[in-house]
């Protein structure tokens, strides 16, 4: 596969890029109501390009407080960009309640800046022996859940087997073929695998590392997320559906002493040039995903900082292939061309120029993107970063093989703020050259998590905010019976190289293998995927200790208020 090449610029002809940007805002124009695409190397709020008009700039991801620098007390307003949807790390699926887990509900593994696998409420790095089916985890012991209830091995063998038992849980195929669990004391877990498992540990730096209070999941249920009860600097406090999500210190916390906050309060606000206003007017302190047409007039505001880095995770488009009956059941036969014959779905991606598609509508901030694989880790390879080329005269001869009508019509779900809207007006006007007629549905975030759980679609352009380990990238979304392959996708062959990848530990072969798995998806492109997004999260100088790492998580244990 050659990778995608911008148009070559011919004397008395436009730029691809300036030409996609005339026809995204003649659509912006028949659409009305949607916000309008901002051209290259331009920015909507005026400013200068701070680094993200036609590039990124340097990564920043914060630095920890120090204990002299910040106050005891105090409250912190971050504006979110989305509402998270359930706050059970069994069966969450949104970046944006990990944001509120990472402040109440510890893990056994965390990673540091360097993406570095370190102990959290485990003591120190898993054993592995028996040829790689058994991993034993020494846990920390004499600390509470903020419930009261003892923390122990016990307790971590609840909250495992409870994540994978829920028929809810999006947890289970994180965790990779667990034959038993055992806590042959205290401080000390036994995990029996069928097979070697070697994303194990990367696993349990999410939300699959997160263990809930035993008691407070027995007396709960499946409304355990209506008062998550873990182990944290903060404690579930209240939820305010499509408001405000409140968090307060845990006094018995076994680190109180170093959480200088009494309360963080995350306000929803879907709107980017909102959450800006926000911060800018001081109602806010923190605010996620920034915009990048407001990062130029944020980061030349005085008091504000713009923490930016590269994402392990993507954005994309998922075909419902096979999902008839909701995520996690067998998948079903769905009669649409689009779900039926992979040409359709190839000649989509094809379809899409992805280098122009970054500059117009993100002015070259982002990265364009053809894989699930992040560049920066060590299984990426030429073959993992390989990409179709932007070709929409092969798209259409790929539409007529097919045997569809051309123009193609296609439904496309997409989430309804404005970033969202101004991406979908690109792609509805840069897909039809290729032979496409997209439609764009906008649909509220969580309502279309709901959606997409359901099958209830045909395109839906959703992310991921990645992982360090890519099996939590790939196998999830496009293995057979993936806890969050929505697509209802399922070949064998591809999961047979999954599974090569999932049990060898060695880093040279899984690379090769994963390079295997990007080309064999590109045959089926069950998902396409788009480009990568760096984390931009605007800083208010008022507040100190305030980090955001490449998993993308916003980190606000150690925060405080500057003295």
């Amino acid at each position: 596969m050659r990778r995608p090449t911008r148009l070559p610029r011919r004397p008395g002809h436009r730029p691809a890029t300036t030409l996609l940007a005339t026809a995204v805002l003649a659509t912006v124009g028949v659409l009305g109501a949607c916000s309008s695409v901002t051209p290259a190397g331009t920015s909507a709020s005026g400013g200068a390009s701070g680094g993200t008009g036609g590039g990124a700039a340097a990564d920043s991801y914060g630095s920890p407080a120090g204990a002299s620098a910040v106050k005891d007390g105090g409250d912190l307003v971050v504006a979110l960009s989305a509402e998270p949807d359930a706050l059970d790390p069994a069966t969450s699926r949104s970046l944006y309640s990990r944001y509120v887990f990472q402040t109440m509900c510890q893990k056994l593994y965390d990673v540091d800046q360097s993406t570095k696998i370190v102990p959290q409420l485990a003591t120190a790095l898993p054993t592995v022996s028996d040829g790689g089916k058994t991993v034993t985890i020494p846990v920390r012991t004499g600390i509470t859940f903020s419930d009261g209830t003892p923390f122990d091995a016990t307790a971590v063998k609840a909250s495992l087997e409870r994540e994978l038992t829920l028929k809810t849980s999006a947890r289970r195929s994180e965790l990779g073929p667990i034959a038993s669990i055992q806590a042959p004391d205290a401080s000390t877990v036994v995990i029996t695998l069928k097979a070697p498992f070697a994303p194990l540990t990367a696993a349990l730096t999410d939300r699959a590392g997160m263990i809930v209070s035993p008691t407070a999941a027995q007396k709960l249920g499946t409304k355990f997320g209506s008062a998550p009860v873990c182990v944290g600097p903060f404690k579930f406090s209240n939820r305010v559906p499509q408001s405000s999500i409140e968090v307060v210190k845990d006094p018995s916390y076994y680190d109180a002493k170093n959480v200088h906050l009494d309360k963080i309060t995350y306000r929803i606000i879907t709107d980017a040039s909102i959450r800006a206003a926000n911060i800018k007017s001081g109602d806010a302190q923190v605010a996620d995903s920034i915009s990048t047409q407001d990062v130029a007039s944020l980061s030349s505001t005085s008091g504000l900082t713009v923490l930016q880095s590269p994402s392990l995770g993507y954005q994309g488009l998922t075909f419902n292939i096979g999902n008839t009956n909701g995520v996690g059941e067998t998948p079903g036969q769905i009669d649409t061309p689009e779900a039926k014959n992979p040409l359709v779905r190839q000649a989509f991606s094809m379809a899409i120029d992805r280098q122009s598609l970054n500059q117009v509508v993100f002015n070259g901030a982002y990265a364009p993107a053809c894989s699930p694989i992040a560049p920066q880790t060590e299984y990426s390879s030429e073959a993992a970063q390989a990409c179709p080329a932007h070709d929409p005269a092969k798209a259409k001869q790929l539409l007529q093989q097919a045997g569809v009508q051309v123009p193609f019509p296609l439904a496309m779900q997409i989430s309804n703020n404005p970033d969202s809207l101004r991406l979908g007006q690109a792609l509805q006007a840069m897909v039809k050259e290729g032979g496409f007629d997209l439609q764009i549905k906008p649909v509220e975030y969580s309502a279309l998590l709901d959606l997409q759980d359901k099958g209830d679609f045909s395109l839906v352009q959703l992310g991921w905010s990645g992982r360090i380990d890519p099996d939590a990238n790939i196998t999830n979304f496009v293995g057979t019976g993936g806890s969050q392959n929505v697509s209802g996708f399922s070949d064998p062959s591809l999961d047979a190289l999954l599974d090569q990848a999932r049990q060898t530990q060695d880093a040279a072969k899984r690379q090769d293998l994963y390079g295997q798995v990007v080309t064999k998806l590109e045959q089926s492109d069950p998902i396409v995927y788009l480009y990568r997004q760096r984390n931009l999260t605007a800083v208010s100088s008022k507040v100190l200790g305030v980090q955001v790492f490449p998993d993308g998580v916003i980190r606000l244990a150690g925060a405080g208020l500057a003295r």
